[in-house]
Formats: structure tokens, sequence, C-alpha cells
């Protein structure tokens, strides 16, 4: 089944609005969290077929929150594709290691992340 709904984790107010912008016109359902402690309640609330989580915000991070969502029964499932500007090799082997399925570097190639998202789903 393809992913449908996808949540835009990130703290900016632009990078939630150009993700759901892009996602939007690509047909998809998208659900917004500005912080990881709001991801966390809305990935239990909306089970989103997909998400994709910034790293660097306030409180939680994207690492605690994609480490959270990927262990809990209930949301475990719910694939996970890191999209922050921290472009080390370090921290995509750290954001897999917390669970994430994938990982993009920002700012995201439309193309890039539109064919990620039909893999994944």
């Amino acid at each position: 089944m393809p992913a449908r709904k996808i949540m835009v984790v990130d703290d900016s107010p632009t990078e939630r609005l150009v993700l759901a912008d892009l996602l939007t016109r690509n047909g998809y359902v998208v659900v917004t969290a500005e912080s990881g402690e709001q991801a966390i309640a809305l990935a239990r609330q909306e089970l989103p077929d997909l998400i994709l989580m910034d790293v660097v915000m306030p409180g939680v991070n994207g690492f605690q929150a994609t480490r959270t969502i990927s262990r809990e029964e209930a949301t475990r499932h719910i694939p996970i594709i890191m999209c922050t500007s921290k472009d080390q090799a370090t921290d995509k082997i750290w954001g897999m290691r917390q669970g994430a399925q994938d990982y993009l570097v920002k700012p995201a190639d439309p193309a890039e992340l539109l064919a990620k998202l039909a893999s994944i789903g």
C-alpha cells in the first residue's frame, strides 16, 4: 500500500510549508508537527503512513523522536525518513540506528524526495 498520509516534522514554519505544499500537490495528505514531542503524540493519534523528520529542534530532537516512534508498539510500523541539514556520515548512521529507514539532506531535491516516498511506500 503506498504512503498516502505523511507527517512533516520540522521546527521551521517555512520548511513545513514547502514540504507540505510539495506533498499536497503530489496527492499526499499532510499532517505537520513543529517539535519532537508533538511528532510523538501525533504519530500515536494520526498513524501516518510515513514521517519526514527533521533532526535539529528544541526539546526532543528528531533522533530522540525517531527512537521513540520506532520502538513503540503502536507506531513502530511507520517508516521514518530523516530530512535534515545535518550532512555528516555519522549523523546518517546515528539516524538509521535510531530507526530511520532513510536519510535526506536539506534542501531536499523534490524529485529525489518523491522517489524515496514511492519506494518506501
